[in-house]
């Protein structure tokens, strides 16, 4: 390796691990300080870890000051809710979009790129105002039916369906399989590496998603983890923030490890979606 080329991977390095720094410091500060008591959270000193390990007494103020395990459970069934809506809408759509021939394909198309462009805020006061007419405010229906439909797993999906050779379709075809058996008996099992990627993405938002929660949840019991967080902020932990950063860590680690175990397959698909425009 000549000097030219070790300067740049030396460069390429110090980029990447300063970006890496940047991105995890505070995760890592987060989880510190979800550690230590509050004379340590506050003190002069700057120090990574707790002289004096404070781990039960956080934690265990998180599960009992506010009903964390609720808010928990109220992610998991939001999440899961709207992804398995997400994927029967998504899977013939993107099918039809990519495999079939019929008027009007290229311009529905484009209504999904548009659909992609439109930011996810901008519907709120309509969506908020369709909700308090059929009197589904503060349910788990408001969470959910808004993100029934989406368009990037649409997109997603679609181009992933591309990389799948017509021929195999035209098999299923003879066998005398109608489209939508094509669909969930062949593509459906095909398509798991790129499901998998859009199933984090899926989980990441809306596991994430603060603002539609606040508008349209007024009952604790159905706080969603981002919002449970505001709430055990502004009434229960006050400033105490060891409970607060133990909470938000439990609240993070669902993300962190889901992105884990799909870590292989998540790049895969999303390299796969890639292959054929």
């Amino acid at each position: 390796m000549n000097a030219r080329a070790l300067a740049f991977s030396t460069f390429r390095h110090a980029v990447l691990l300063a970006g890496a720094v940047v991105m995890l410091g505070p995760f890592v500060w987060m989880l510190s300080t979800s550690l230590k008591p509050p004379n340590e959270i506050f003190g002069d000193t700057l120090t990574l870890l707790p002289q004096v390990w404070a781990a039960d007494r956080n934690y265990g103020a998180a599960f009992t000051q506010v009903p964390l395990a609720r808010y928990l459970l109220n992610g998991v069934i939001v999440c899961g809710l709207i992804f398995s809506s997400q994927v029967l809408i998504a899977l013939p759509c993107a099918y039809a979009l990519a495999k079939l021939r019929f008027r009007g394909r290229q311009l529905l198309f484009a209504l999904v790129i548009v659909g992609l462009m439109i930011p996810g805020q901008a519907p709120v006061i309509p969506l908020y105002l369709m909700m308090w007419q059929a009197g589904l405010l503060d349910t788990y229906a408001a969470l959910v039916i808004p993100h029934v439909c989406s368009v990037f797993g649409i997109f997603l999906m679609r181009q992933f369906f591309r990389t799948v050779p017509d021929e195999l379709i035209d098999a299923a075809r003879l066998d005398g399989l109608g489209e939508f058996a094509i669909v969930w008996r062949i593509m459906a099992p095909t398509a798991v590496p790129a499901l998998l990627s859009f199933g984090i993405f899926s989980l990441v938002w809306n596991w994430n998603d603060y603002l539609w929660p606040l508008i349209v949840i007024r009952t604790r019991d159905l706080a969603t983890p981002p919002l449970g967080v505001v709430f055990f902020r502004s009434e229960e932990a006050g400033s105490d923030w060891g409970p607060l950063m133990a909470g938000t860590v439990v609240i993070t680690a669902p993300l962190v490890v889901a992105f884990l175990l799909a870590q292989r397959r998540f790049i895969e698909g999303i390299t796969l979606t890639g292959v054929k425009g």
